[in-house]
Formats: C-alpha cells, structure tokens, sequence
C-alpha cells in the first residue's frame, strides 16, 4: 500500500527537498502541498492523505491551528499529523501534541529518520521514544507547564474508569515511550497482547493514536511528571 502524504511548509525549497525524497521511496507518494495552514487544510480534505509533514511555524494559520483543524474533523480521522520543528524540545512541540499531532521531528533530522517517521506515523504509531517523553513532557510539566488538573483531567479521569487494571498498565507504559515488545517484557506478555491492551484504550479513550494516549495519561493524572 502506498502511503500518501502531503507536504506543509511556508519555504517552497525545503518542500521541494522533501518531495524529492519521499517520491524516491516506492511505498510513499507526495499527493499535495501548502505554503499555510488554512492551504493545508484545504489540501487534506482534497487529497486525504495519511501523513501530513506540518511546519510548526507558518505564515497567516499556523502549523498548531491547522493540526487542530484536521484532528477535530471526523472524516479526517485517517490522517496522522507530524510536526517539523526546528527546535525539538520547546512549548511548541507540546501544543502540537494536545493539537492532535503524532508526534514530531526536529528539520535536521536525517533522510532515513524522515522516511521512517512517516511509516511510524501512517501505522499509527507515536513518534515518541522514552527520551523523549522523559525529556519533553517531564521537562516542560516541571516547567509550570499545565497538562494536570482542570477540566481536561477531570474529563479524562471519568473515561479512565472504562479501562480494565491492565489497560491502565499497559497505558502506563506506552506514557513512558515505550514500545509493545518493550511493554510485553517489562508486563510479562506477548506484545500481542499488548497491541490488543492499547487498541482497546485508544477506543475507550477516543484517542487517535499512541500520542494521545501520552498526552491522556498526563492530563489525567494517571501519570505523574518526574524530575530526576
């Protein structure tokens, strides 16, 4: 299956870049382009792709009010949202996950990172390794950052209830960035069983994928941020 994606960035150049490289790949097809977040919009609802490339900043709507557009409308719920950013740990990065974003990546990354975020994200996968849950999310809770508490805690605690005691566990874990074989090792499981676990809380908590469910276990309070 060929994975669509489309490319959004206010630099004509670097899109170009981008083409250029995720056209090379057999399974991926560039299917459209923006220079803006509300081109972009546009452009997803046309083309409906299965990964978008989002620059965080753009003129005019930015990256952040583009991917809350996207991820919020229905009938887009195919479509996985990757942030580019120049900087990768930054309050930007943060509001591009509670906006709905997969993950992100920082725009020095290399070719074969690129290549492989993309796959990650049209699997539905979190681009989210333990350094850098720890390292981010940590970092910019401790910060004075507002994930806990409120209404999205109380919101997300009442749908924490649904879940069974190992879905919680499982949860726990995919909040630390870790992996379904990592998950299976550290709970004794095949990592089937995992993949079932996190199914079955992605559809109890509505979450579109393994970010979301970072970003739930954090504003529920279900996990707590650690400084070391």
């Amino acid at each position: 299956m060929t994975i669509k994606v489309v490319l959004a960035d206010d630099q004509a150049l670097l899109r170009s870049a981008f083409r250029v490289l995720v056209d090379s790949e057999p399974d991926m097809e560039v299917v459209g382009e923006a220079a803006d977040g509300a081109e972009v919009v546009t452009v997803v609802h046309r083309t409906r792709p299965d990964v978008v490339l989002m620059d965080i900043r753009m003129p005019g709507t930015d990256g952040l009010a583009a991917t809350r557009a996207i991820t919020a409308d229905p009938a887009l719920a195919g479509v996985h949202v990757v942030m580019l950013t120049t900087f990768e740990v930054d309050e930007y990065v943060v509001q591009s996950l509670r906006a709905g974003a997969s993950g992100f990546l920082g725009k020095g990354a290399e070719p074969e990172e690129l290549l492989g975020a993309i796959r990650i994200a049209a699997a539905g996968e979190a681009l989210l390794s333990p350094a850098a849950t720890k390292g981010l999310i940590t970092t910019f809770l401790a910060q004075g950052g507002s994930w806990d508490g409120g209404e999205d805690a109380r919101r997300h605690g009442e749908r924490l209830a649904a879940l069974t005691v190992r879905e919680r566990e499982v949860l726990v874990q995919v909040a630390g960035g870790h992996s379904n074989d990592e998950i299976a090792e550290r709970l004794a499981v095949s990592p089937l069983t995992v993949k079932t676990h996190v199914n079955r809380a992605m559809a109890k908590l509505s979450a579109r994928d393994r970010a979301q469910l970072v970003v739930i276990a954090y504003e529920s309070g279900l996990v707590r941020p650690r400084v070391d």
